[in-house]
């Protein structure tokens, strides 16, 4: 799929030819269109990643860590969600870091955050783009930044302060810079490139990995050196791997456990079970954390374990439409190599971006625990390579040997045929586009066979036939991708993002149309387990909908009392500007979110600007605002107060992080004044503490006060300081007073 007049094509290699010639780099001088080509597609990816960015709602879970490294340095290394450092968020800390030095030097906002993440998403189509020129030449390189630049999804999470947007660009500088070491023999690519992956297990842990068996079976098959040199640059390049993967570990394993945070989402605290555990086989497996089964951990988001899932309703248009081509021009492109020298470029770069792509998809297909859609981003840059230098070599091949003429065809048709697919499980959703999407790559095909032998000027016409099929692969991706900043598609805010049309019915989009959190569908769980902990009865929690509950989206009121908007911001202003708290009423913009209870992004409550104020008031020199049962709860407090707020059980609930001892500790110290109990749902009542939790709860009731809600002066209509809404009737918190007194 590129400019038929490629001036450096490949020799052809049939069962009968004889062994191909060393593979030749193309000249450095480049066609006069290829640099203007690249430029165009960067300006459209920044187009897409930063349009209409302040209105968009990221994750208040980051948010909020984000906030807290910059008051704090410590909440910064070890990427705590509060400044007083009682609980980190439940990966690294390397995206936050870098999120973070951002937000220190330019203030903390939506823009400030997000322009690393931007900047990162760019480069890593500039990466794409050189490391498929140096093997197919300028027009893959042309058609593989495209097709990375539209993917959907990959849109999606770069308009996103989750860590997916770094990870991806490590793994492909540390797959670009591997490539780079197979092609000249030398060390320091090679190194240079488990770095690059150690960085990324820094910022998801195992999913930083997922390509690395790939790259380094191809370097230890293809590379230039002799076998005993290729192994023991592979021994140290995998100490370099090592060092640069286990250094934050082990560096919060020298602090003393009363010195650190609770590291979130382990069971004990340490690094090394979040590494093991949550952060590793528990994503495989189920459980830890994750849920299980396809059940009430994927399929909850992406639906069902198994070898189809990435096609099925939910997965299928965030990243799928180009999996077919992909996969026949990997095949169809390792025969055209075959009989080629063991050292040969080309080969090297097919299995590297054929196994990184192949590695992805087994490993989301199969998940039994959480699996995001978003995750599926990380195939984007192994497809892309894939369509752009398979496609290239197809071309070839469909020019001078008649028993290839129709593999290309072929896998084109099927392109065709899949996005068609997937572009009419949109009912009512730009019903146009599939008819031309189907007559374009018709005509498209046809051409390619009318012109296949053409010469002089009918080459032509047989470029255009190419470009028109491009653009007939690319218009469903396109359309998909241009939904989010446009604003007319798109899943749960910066919890869940996806793009497109709600075409499924799993966490990320009901089946009534709507996307939760976006105002539409019904979006249930049909009885699943909460994160949270608790057992609903068919509904999100948070809001409602035809009888439904939603997260912050349709009529539904927010877990922050009575549908408010948001809390009032660290810097007072309710009224405009950029405020990590949120907004009341004016033009503001919060990282968040953009609006509602949920504030777009985290799915847990707030507070009532009323209580925040009151429990500011009444702080009395306490470290922490208020101890709350969830991350999500907790985050969206400190974003609405800029104070340090306690996350007792974590984002999932099963965190251990606070116990009875702990609790007293803090109150005997003063450090702690307020404890929120009750409520159920993610961003209510006490989770998977179990035993724990309940014993808090108890000793809480018993030696606190509670605060009623005439005392800070809300209208809600109760006592209580938060209330959420489920199908299954109301769940009520309370705020309790303590105080040294208070402990026995």
């Amino acid at each position: 799929m590129t400019s038929a007049t490629d001036p450096h094509p490949h020799p052809t290699v049939t069962a009968d030819a004889p062994p191909p010639a060393p593979h030749r780099a193309p000249p450095d001088r480049a066609p006069r269109w290829s640099l203007p080509a690249l430029i165009a597609i960067l300006i459209l990816a920044a187009v897409l990643y930063s349009w209409n960015l302040s209105g968009s709602g990221l994750n208040s879970f980051y948010s909020a860590a984000v906030l807290s490294g910059t008051q704090s340095w410590k909440a910064w290394f070890f990427g705590s969600l509060d400044a007083g450092n009682f609980l980190t968020v439940d990966k690294p800390p390397f995206a936050l870091m870098v999120m973070g030095l951002s937000c220190r030097v330019f203030g903390y906002g939506t823009w400030q955050m997000m322009l690393p993440m931007i900047l990162l998403a760019l480069a890593t189509i500039w990466i794409v783009h050189a490391s498929v020129k140096r093997v197919w030449g300028h027009g893959a390189a042309t058609v593989a930044a495209l097709a990375l630049a539209l993917t959907p999804i990959t849109v999606a999470i770069n308009r996103d302060n989750n860590p997916d947007t770094l990870l991806v660009f490590l793994m492909a500088g540390g797959a670009a810079l591997a490539l780079r070491a197979v092609h000249n023999g030398r060390l320091l690519p090679l190194v240079g490139s488990a770095v690059c992956f150690g960085l990324a297990f820094n910022t998801k842990m195992l999913q930083g990995y997922i390509a690395l068996p790939a790259v380094f079976a191809v370097y230890l098959y293809a590379a230039k050196p002799g076998l005993v040199k290729r192994i023991v640059n592979l021994l140290i390049a995998g100490v370099a791997l090592a060092v640069s993967s286990f250094w934050w570990a082990a560096a919060v394993s020298l602090v003393p456990a009363d010195d650190r945070p609770y590291i979130g989402g382990s069971t004990d605290g340490t690094a090394w079970d979040l590494i093991m555990g949550y952060n590793g086989l528990g994503r495989i497996l189920g459980g830890e954390g994750n849920g299980g089964g396809g059940g009430g951990g994927g399929g909850g988001f992406s639906g069902t374990a198994g070898i189809g899932r990435l096609f099925n309703d939910i997965l299928g248009g965030q990243i799928s439409w180009l999996i077919p081509f992909a996969a026949i021009a990997c095949a169809g492109g390792l025969l055209l190599r075959g009989r080629a020298p063991r050292t040969d470029p080309t080969r090297a770069a097919l299995l590297l971006w054929g196994g990184w792509t192949a590695l992805h998809y087994l490993t989301f297909a199969m998940a039994e625990g959480t699996m995001h859609p978003y995750y599926t981003t990380a195939l984007a840059p192994g497809i892309a390579a894939l369509c752009g230098g398979g496609g290239v070599m197809l071309l070839r091949a469909f020019r001078t040997d008649a028993r290839w003429a129709w593999v290309l065809p072929a896998g084109l048709a099927v392109t065709a045929v899949w996005a068609v697919v997937l572009l009419r499980r949109a009912s009512g959703w730009n019903t146009w586009l599939w008819p031309a999407v189907a007559v374009v790559m018709a005509l498209a095909i046809v051409g390619l066979l009318v012109f296949r032998a053409a010469t002089g000027l009918r080459v032509r016409l047989l470029a255009a036939s190419v470009a028109a099929a491009v653009v007939a692969a690319v218009a469903g991706p396109a359309a998909y991708a241009w939904s989010v900043p446009s604003g007319s598609g798109g899943g749960m805010g910066g919890t869940n993002p996806t793009a497109g049309p709600s075409t499924g019915s799993g966490f990320g989009g009901g089946p009534g149309g709507g996307a939760p959190g976006g105002g539409g569908g019904r979006g249930d769980f049909g009885g699943g387990q909460l994160p949270g902990g608790t057992q609903q009865g068919g509904g999100f929690p948070g809001g409602q909908q035809g009888g439904q509950t939603t997260p912050g989206g349709g009529n539904g009121e927010a877990p922050g009392g009575a549908g408010q908007t948001g809390g009032t911001p660290p810097n007072g202003n309710a009224t405009g500007g950029t405020a990590p708290g949120g907004t009341d009423t004016g033009s503001g913009t919060r990282p968040g979110g953009a609006g509602g209870g949920f504030g777009g992004g985290g799915m847990g409550g707030g507070a009532s600007s009323e209580l925040i104020a009151y429990l500011k008031k009444h702080q009395d020199g306490a470290e922490w605002l208020l101890a709350v049962s969830s991350s999500q709860s907790a985050a969206q407090l400190i974003l609405s107060s800029g104070e340090p707020v306690i996350s007792m059980w974590g984002w999932s609930g099963s965190d251990k992080a606070m116990t009875l001892a702990r609790l007293e500790e803090l109150v005997k110290k003063g450090e702690l004044h307020y404890i929120q109990i009750g409520g159920g749902g993610m961003g209510g009542g006490p989770g998977g503490g179990g035993d724990v939790s309940t014993e808090v709860t108890e000793w809480v009731q018993k030696n606190g006060t509670a605060v009623k809600e005439s005392e800070y002066g809300s209208t809600t209509g109760s006592d209580t300081a938060q209330s959420s809404s489920s199908s299954s009737g109301s769940n009520q918190s309370t705020v309790y007073r303590l105080d040294p007194s208070d402990v026995g």
